[in-house]
């Protein structure tokens, strides 16, 4: 019973799946239909009915979408619905020219009432309002959504590049994972589709306006002919009978067209929020008590003015004041409200000292100015905090330990913006951050100037511009890369957790890595820690890795090798040199994924040989010596990062530990490898050599 259950499900969603790839042809089957077969009235009056059905539909799903993307199929949903339009101009056309001789109801119910009803039987009203309604719907709204929709197109184009590098700048950041990235990216492409959809669709809008206009008049002189030289009319009852059928006709399809250009006209004119248009008009409309008022007051004063209607004015003056009325009475709850929970607890005595007042130092913390404590109170939707679980569990992926919980704390005795990352108790970064701005960072490539607060990238150094709102599309078009204020501190919290990440690295974590390996490599384990080496000695080893930022994910590669060189080998740095010949490959990878021909930084030979005979000599350099490798190496990373190459020096297996300690004291982000550490199957080429003329 169960399989026959699921078996009649599948039949059901494959049926729903049918129906909805029907959908689409059997539309444009019936739109095709309607232009070559005669329908009978009552079907026009069906298919009438269900434009004006639709077309209400259309507007109520743009009204309640609360982004354009809400509704991505509304280009499409434009084309058919003006060649819906189209279609039953033309089979109404028909019916009217054919059968309009019997009476108003030869063409249907419906356009006999748009014909008599609306406008009270009387074609000079018909066709003055039917042009009108033309008028509003080519001169005001499709003209203006077309615009619209144009620059939103240009726009969006421009923007791509700096929102795709904000994507990436997130990505790099941790902030995100992969499957966001990729969606974020989807989501740019599609907005950028829909605007140049809209762009294009907007015309058929437009066309239909004047279609309309010119089927009018077509009906009304072919209807003029036909009943005075067919069926014998006079030109009074010929021109009486025909036009109201044609205004009808007209106003029946102008009335859904209208609709549908203002829904258009709402999809490409709202702004991006998390309401819809409807919400937005009343949050932001009526939510300021002193608008009210003076409007009330205006609204008075026009009410007193003799000759005008007094009453009506003055119920408008009345409903605006009970509306400024109930405003402040939310106003003065809601400070109450604030003031009830912002006041001071109640007087307790004071208990006695005792050891749970010892507070231990935090391995990470964060304390934040009173400004920035919207960012990380989860009850204000702050978005900091998520960050900062997102940057940790990413860098728990790349570097291969998890990093300690950053506990949050205010400070009063910061300014308000500023923000101070700790390590044990010490501070190890400090910068200032805006709520409700967005920091533009210049890449070194952008092709315009913002106006705001000049500043620096925290994290990176970089120069950079704290701008409002409204400015970051165009920033984006620059090329700036933009983020908000969470993203600053987080990232800034991620570049600051992989330069400390030896220090963070303790005797708890070193253990806490060895019980996860146990459970797979329980053997291999016991044979080096202790039996080999200290718990000690391998969390010495594990953080020189860390300090050359190489992850130790691979930390079953990292205790083969001590377990084969630890019998012969003490020392740790040396320890350190053959587990990193070891994970050559990941290093390697780490620099030049990809890349089987690996451009590199290389020693001049006269200065190799110079140093080899100082390290061999006392083992340590003169100050002279030391000043010149110091400055030609900075100018030959200068060179090479230039030609787009990363900042990787290829030295001699006994020269890269002495020269990867003296150089990254200057140069933190240079790499010195061995060239043991180089796997056989990748080729060295050195393209910028230090020392060299």
């Amino acid at each position: 019973m169960k399989g026959l259950g699921q078996l009649i499900n599948q039949r059901d969603w494959m049926g729903d799946v049918r129906m909805k790839l029907l959908a689409g042809p059997l539309l444009i089957l019936m739109i095709l239909g309607m232009m070559i077969l005669p329908l009978p009235p009552f079907a026009l009056d069906l298919l009438f009915t269900f434009n004006i059905a639709l077309a209400i539909m259309v507007l109520l799903v743009s009204m309640f979408a609360q982004k354009p993307l809400d509704f991505a199929a509304f280009p499409a949903v434009l084309l058919f619905t003006t060649l819906l339009r189209l279609s039953l101009n033309v089979a109404s056309t028909r019916v009217v020219l054919m059968e309009g001789h019997q009476g108003g109801d030869a063409a249907g119910k419906v356009i006999e009432a748009f014909g008599t009803f609306l406008v009270g039987g009387n074609f000079a009203v018909g066709l003055v309002v039917f042009l009108i309604l033309v008028i509003i719907n080519f001169m005001v709204i499709t003209k203006g959504a077309g615009r619209i929709a144009e620059v939103g197109a240009r726009f969006m184009l421009d923007a791509m590049p700096g929102k795709q590098m904000a994507i990436d700048a997130d990505l790099n950041a941790g902030l995100i994972g992969e499957e966001d990235a990729k969606k974020r990216r989807a989501e740019v492409a599609q907005e950028a589709d829909f605007y140049g959809s809209m762009d294009g669709a907007s015309k058929f809008v437009r066309g239909d306006a004047m279609a309309g206009l010119v089927i009018m008049v077509v009906n009304i002189i072919g209807g003029l002919l036909i009943g005075m030289m067919q069926h014998g009319m006079d030109f009074g009852d010929a021109a009486r009978t025909y036009t109201l059928l044609t205004i009808g006709d007209g106003l029946v399809a102008q009335i859904p067209a209208l609709v549908i250009s203002t829904a258009a006209g709402v999809t490409v004119s709202r702004v991006n929020t998390d309401q819809d248009v409807g919400q937005q008009m009343i949050s932001q409309l009526f939510v300021n008590p002193q608008v009210m008022i003076l409007a009330a007051i205006v609204m008075g004063l026009l009410g007193m003015v003799p000759g005008m209607p007094n009453l009506v004015f003055l119920i408008f003056t009345a409903l605006l004041s009970g509306l400024a009325w109930l405003l402040i009475r939310q106003k003065d709850r809601a400070l109450v409200s604030e003031e009830i929970s912002a006041a001071p607890p109640p007087v307790q005595e004071t208990p006695e000292a005792s050891w749970e007042d010892v507070q231990l130092v935090d391995t990470l913390g964060l304390e934040v100015g009173h400004r920035l404590i919207p960012l990380v109170d989860s009850r204000q939707k702050g978005e900091l905090l998520g960050r900062i679980k997102s940057v940790r569990k990413k860098f728990a992926q790349e570097v291969g330990f998890l990093p300690p919980v950053v506990h949050i704390r205010d400070n009063l005795e910061l300014t308000p913006n500023t923000y101070v990352l700790s390590m044990k108790g010490a501070e190890i970064g400090r910068a200032e951050a805006q709520p409700g701005k967005w920091l533009a960072i210049d890449p070194g490539q952008v092709s315009g100037e913002l106006q705001g607060t000049p500043t620096q990238d925290p994290a990176f150094g970089l120069p950079a511009v704290w701008i409002d709102a409204n400015q970051r599309e165009h920033a984006q078009v620059y090329g700036y890369t933009v983020v908000d204020a969470s993203t600053v501190i987080a990232t800034h919290l991620n570049h600051l957790l992989h330069r400390h990440s030896p220090e963070m690295l303790g005797r708890q974590e070193v253990q806490k890595l060895l019980d996860k390996l146990g459970d797979e490599q329980k053997s291999l384990v016991e044979e080096v820690v202790p039996k080999a080496i200290s718990l000690t000695v391998l969390q010495r080893i594990l953080q020189n890795l860390l300090d050359e930022d190489v992850s130790i994910r691979d930390l079953r590669t990292v205790l083969d090798t001590l377990a084969e060189y630890a019998g012969q080998q003490k020392d740790p740095n040396e320890l350190t040199a053959l587990v990193r010949i070891a994970l050559g490959r990941a290093i390697t990878q780490q620099w030049f994924a990809g890349q089987d021909t690996l451009n590199v930084m290389g020693l001049d030979a006269q200065l190799e040989q110079v140093l080899m005979q100082a390290m061999n000599g006392n083992g340590a350099m003169e100050p002279g010596l030391a000043d010149t490798l110091m400055n030609q190496a900075q100018q030959a990373l200068e060179r090479h990062e230039a030609s787009g190459e990363p900042p990787v020096l290829v030295v001699q297996h006994s020269l890269r530990a002495v020269l990867s300690r003296f150089l990254r004291r200057r140069m933190r982000h240079m790499v010195v490898m061995s060239q043991a550490e180089v796997p056989d199957d990748r080729t060295l080429r050195v393209t910028t050599v230090v020392g060299g003329r």
